[in-house]
């Protein structure tokens, strides 16, 4: 380790490409305090074991202040938190309402049934490709097609996509802490105060518009449904489908990159997907253990001293589960750092565990199943224009800001 702070360095871009060396370093010390205040936790069995833990919360009310305000967290009286970020029953209730609309048990088929539509949308921007040896995928690709797969699941308009996009960038840049002096930590938070109320304001006429004139899409469905526990507030259903619309598509665009930066890294993994298709399901499960889109959860709070790996942990501590640390565990999976799609027993971490299992995971893995099954089958000698490729800031939401890429042409 260098002399600046664990924390600190997985919070440089510089570790950006490749912050598996830095993980493996922590791995050695499983719990360990940063001089920052947090906790980092960053081996399998016990990021397991806390994501299961009652005594560890969600709720971004329980962080106590000097962790709120290194994480730029407030509480904000016009948006309540969404259920990611509340503890039982709260988010049992939301949850529940949220997941009506959305698959099972209550709409089991929702997922499933979208498949062709899914399949057509991929087609059409490959279809986009022709004529063209030079691409970037996330802008041609990775990008458009989860944001217009969400759109049209929730009812957001797909020509609205320029005026959220600024939004949803603001906002999941705003799940890494903020850093700088207390003057540009100040804009840092009003800039994200200022998206937050605007994407607010906006989903606020679409769901009075749908109550109005109900359509088929998940808007509607939360503006109408009621469940055993009742309804949804108006703000509940605001902060709940801004959840959906980010979360919906700024993994999932990380997760399609990642696969085929690693597809064009490996021609041989590449070769082997277009050739079996049937590959598609393990594969994409081992691309969440080996390179997940979703790094680290850095908002959890002890709401009783735990002791875990001979460290006791204190009530009010604030704590950082580093997800894609976990899943390089060689005491969990054997030769962590190597791809093997057909890896055993690939209980990965990457879509948390417990009672904040991300319900969008089968939307998820569906739509990167698709996207890159179809990528290695139609591109034609493709190939790396620049690796590493640049990056994103962001620390806890991970993936290249661009996949420059050569191709000879595409196959029907």
């Amino acid at each position: 380790m260098t002399s600046a702070s664990p924390l600190r360095q997985i919070l440089d871009p510089a570790h950006r490409a490749d912050p598996y060396p830095l993980y493996a370093e922590l791995r050695k010390t499983p719990v360990l305090r940063d001089e920052a205040g947090p906790y980092l936790v960053s081996t399998y069995w016990e990021i397991q074991e806390l994501l299961h833990d009652p005594r560890v919360s969600s709720d971004v009310r329980n962080l106590n202040p000097e962790a709120a305000a290194f994480l730029g967290q407030e509480e904000d009286p016009n948006l309540p938190p969404t259920f990611l970020r509340l503890d039982p029953p709260d988010h049992d209730r939301l949850r529940d309402l949220a997941m009506r609309p959305f698959g099972p048990p209550h709409s089991p088929r929702r997922i499933s049934d979208m498949r062709g539509e899914l399949a057509g949308i991929v087609t059409d921007l490959i279809d986009g490709f022709r004529g063209r040896d030079h691409l970037d995928l996330v802008d041609s690709f990775a990008y458009p097609f989860p944001v217009t797969v969400i759109c049209r699941l929730l009812g957001v308009p797909r020509e609205d996509e320029p005026r959220f996009h600024v939004w949803a960038d603001t906002l999941a840049a705003g799940l890494d802490p903020v850093q700088g002096t207390p003057e540009e930590r100040e804009a840092q938070l009003q800039t994200v105060r200022r998206a937050r109320a605007d994407l607010a304001a906006y989903l606020d006429g679409l769901i009075k518009e749908r109550r109005q004139a109900p359509r088929d899409d998940m808007l509607s469905a939360l503006a109408a449904d009621h469940g055993p526990a009742g309804r949804m507030s108006p703000m509940e259903m605001v902060s709940t489908a801004a959840l959906l619309l980010i979360a919906g598509h700024e993994t999932t665009v990380n997760l399609i990159t990642n696969g085929m930066l690693t597809l064009l890294r490996h021609p041989g993994l590449r070769h082997r997907l277009r050739d079996e298709p049937d590959l598609a399901a393990p594969f994409v499960e081992e691309l969440l253990r080996f390179d997940p889109p979703v790094q680290l959860l850095p908002q959890r709070t002890t709401l009783a001293d735990i002791d875990i790996a001979g460290t006791t942990i204190p009530k009010g501590a604030s704590l950082w589960l580093l997800l894609a640390s976990g899943n390089r565990d060689p005491r969990r999976f054997p030769d962590p750092d190597r791809f093997l799609p057909e890896r055993p027993d690939n209980q990965h971490l990457s879509f948390g565990s417990g009672i904040h299992t991300c319900f969008g995971a089968p939307l998820a893995r569906l739509e990167t199943q698709i996207a890159l099954t179809e990528l290695t089958r139609r591109l034609t000698g493709p190939h790396l224009a620049e690796d590493p490729p640049p990056y994103r800031r962001n620390a806890v939401l991970r993936g290249p800001r661009h996949l420059p890429v050569v191709i000879e042409g595409l196959t029907d």
